[in-house]
């Protein structure tokens, strides 16, 4: 089983990057519960035949559809190790604790987070991100909020982002008791999050009775890749006393790469990090992580004392406070051990080089794209994403439908696989380069195959048209 994982890496280009199941591979899947045991080389056998060629195929170089990972070997032994270990890292005195708060400690290194920030692996920045409204929200209202709920207030809270936001935010205002709705949206400019608008935004609802508290600034958006200025919404907050949070989910390890930190200028001040490890970090699935600078107030919004979580100065129940202290999970995976084993082997300088490269791929397909009569570039490339189309003369809504068939084809086909995202009412290609294996032949076939797929939809619609 270990030697045909391995050989389904070292061999992943010459797989198609995804590809539709059959029916007769869905019908696999719809079998009654088994009773009785099977031979695992016969399991093996199946997972071999349908599961294996069938995943979304983010491992792949080709794979530039949404911001996943691709995934290392050294990864996944660990992750082997950490199953077979099967620790729950819930708390207790145990040194698989011990490295999730030294990887807190190196995050805080890197981010310039002071020593008594607090750090927590969770599956990823949707659940990072609630954890920060949460502990933004307790702040705001006090501890007595996690017994009386927010009901008791007489004022709302009110959150702000810019139009770029990912949708975690929303939700995690909806799970934290106070409404999407709260949740005010800023227009941008070129990507960017508007601090005039925020402000006066922040200004009107002071004026209405509402209660500010927190504002998410974004280090990569999930359309364009575009940076918030984080500086200057680090500002805005100082003097209006809000809660700083950056939802970093990808873009905030662009840190690893000297080239490109300068861009995160204002981070550093951030009073709450979330990313993934899973995405720029190139850890398998799930690693997600939250970096609160307030330790304190991180675990007051966590805690909760129990009899059965009894904590002692020696045996098992000796280490407090525990990483179940700072988020809603007792039950928790060893997810720190292939983070650690990633830094370890590959060294965080290699790792920033490979975002750099990933960034440097994004210019030339950029470039590459600016050189063609045929496509567009749809918006600035900041880091790894490009937006682009294939140029259809004519309606808006003929272009958009030749732009996401044409996608739809390109996944299909197996060579390379963009996704689409909508930008001003117009359907974009868009790739997203993360994937280390990722190299130049991807971005000629991107090209080529574009080109190819757009020009045959192009001359099939003449004929529709005739």
């Amino acid at each position: 089983m270990l030697d045909d994982m391995l050989d389904y890496l070292e061999k992943i280009r010459e797989r198609p990057v995804w590809q539709p199941a059959s029916q007769e591979t869905r019908a696999q899947f719809h079998s009654r519960l088994p009773f009785e045991p099977s031979d695992l080389a016969g399991v093996h056998e199946e997972f071999l035949s349908h599961i294996l060629p069938y995943t979304v195929g983010n491992a792949h170089p080709g794979f530039m559809g949404w911001v996943h990972g691709g995934g290392t070997p050294v990864g996944m032994l660990a992750e082997m190790l950490a199953a077979g270990m099967n620790a729950n890292t819930g708390g207790r005195n145990q040194i698989p604790v011990e490295v999730e708060r030294q990887i807190t400690r190196w995050m805080c290194e890197l981010f310039g987070f002071p020593a008594s920030a607090s750090g927590l692996f969770v599956t990823g920045t949707s659940m990072a991100n609630l954890i920060a409204v949460l502990v933004s929200r307790d702040a705001a209202l006090g501890s007595a909020v996690r017994r009386t709920g927010v009901s008791d207030s007489s004022f709302k809270l009110k959150a702000y982002a810019s139009h770029q936001v990912h949708g975690c935010i929303g939700r995690a205002l909806d799970f934290a008791g106070l409404g999407s709705d709260q949740l005010r949206l800023i227009p941008c400019d070129s990507g960017r999050m508007n601090l005039r608008a925020l402000a006066e935004a922040i200004a009107e609802d002071r004026a209405a009775g509402d209660k500010p508290f927190l504002v998410v600034g974004t280090a990569g958006t999930v359309d364009t890749g575009a940076v918030d200025d984080l500086d200057g919404i680090a500002n805005l907050c100082r003097h209006e006393q809000l809660w700083f949070h950056v939802d970093g989910a990808y873009g905030a390890l662009a840190m690893l790469a000297p080239e490109l930190a300068p861009r995160l200028r204002g981070i550093e001040r951030a009073d709450s990090l979330a990313f993934d490890f899973h995405k720029w970090g190139q850890v398998p699935y799930d690693a997600g992580f939250i970096l609160v600078r307030d330790g304190e107030l991180h675990r007051q919004a966590f805690a909760s004392p129990a009899a059965y979580l009894a904590r002692e100065t020696r045996g098992l129940a000796a280490g407090s406070p525990w990483p179940c202290d700072f988020g809603p999970d007792l039950s928790r995976g060893f997810r720190a051990l292939k983070t650690w084993f990633t830094f370890k082997v590959h060294g965080a300088a290699a790792m920033g080089a490979a975002i750099a490269r990933a960034c440097e791929l994004a210019r030339i397909l950029a470039s590459r794209i600016e050189a063609m009569r045929e496509l567009e570039l749809m918006a600035p490339v900041e880091l790894n994403i490009v937006c682009f189309c294939y140029r259809v003369a004519g309606r808006i809504d003929q272009q958009n439908r030749l732009n996401r068939e044409l996608v739809i084809q390109l996944q299909e086909s197996g060579a390379v696989a963009p996704s689409t995202t909508t930008l001003d009412g117009r359907v974009a290609i868009r790739a997203a380069i993360v994937n280390h294996r990722t190299d130049y032949r991807e971005i000629e076939m991107l090209v080529n195959e574009t080109l190819r797929i757009g020009r045959c939809l192009c001359a099939r619609m003449l004929e529709d048209c005739a």
